[in-house]
């Protein structure tokens, strides 16, 4: 998925607006460039956003009735885990992109997801649909994702969002579940938003 939007500095009576000045960022590029349009600010409410997209995860599979454990843990690192006992994200490579291991797509791609059509959700929790977690993991300095699925326990981890090697396995898995830890980057390596000026100020 692409994101494409206009240089900053460009007017309408521009005569040099031509197609050098339309950018193509790629992957999960949009939301480093601008994480406010994704999850509000970049302050502690960002923070607290960051960690609610990953909850809603869990919720939603708590409300599709096969979830009853949602474990919340704020490590003294200051790093956040959320763990689930819900279905696991799936592992299996997509049909869409065969090489790819679902749980790597879920991860690293904007609007992929369980919540736009299909069977996998009926009904979801207030959470970015799709965007919520991939938007997390691009924000993350560090971010580590065990599923248990099929009696295996799958892992992935993730630098700034991009894998640091493919999903693998690491141990045999008791049940079914997602668990996701990771800790955010600092504010200062976050684009800021721009002051605004009052008319007249």
């Amino acid at each position: 998925m692409a994101t494409v939007r206009q240089r900053s500095g460009v007017t309408a009576a521009d005569n040099s607006y031509n197609a050098s000045s339309i950018e193509i960022l790629e992957g999960l590029e949009p939301v480093r460039k601008r994480p406010g349009m994704y999850i509000g600010s970049t302050d502690s409410r960002g923070l607290h956003h960051l960690v609610q997209e990953v909850v809603d995860n869990s919720i939603d599979e708590a409300m599709a009735g096969v979830c009853d454990r949602i474990l919340i843990v704020i490590h003294n690192d200051g790093s956040v885990s959320v763990d689930d006992n819900g279905r696991g994200i799936p592992v299996e490579p997509h049909q869409k992109s065969p090489k790819q291991s679902t749980l790597e797509i879920v991860m690293t791609k904007l609007h992929a997801g369980g919540k736009f059509g299909g069977d996998g959700y009926k009904q979801g929790s207030s959470g970015l649909h799709g965007v919520g977690v991939s938007a997390v993991n691009a924000l993350s300095q560090y971010c580590r994702v065990e599923v248990k699925r099929g009696g295996k326990l799958h892992m992935q981890e993730y630098q700034r969002g991009i894998p640091v090697a493919p999903v693998r396995v690491i141990g045999i898995g008791d049940g079914t579940g997602t668990k996701t830890a990771g800790a955010a980057l600092p504010r200062d390596g976050l684009p800021q938003p721009r002051p605004h000026h009052q008319a007249g100020g």
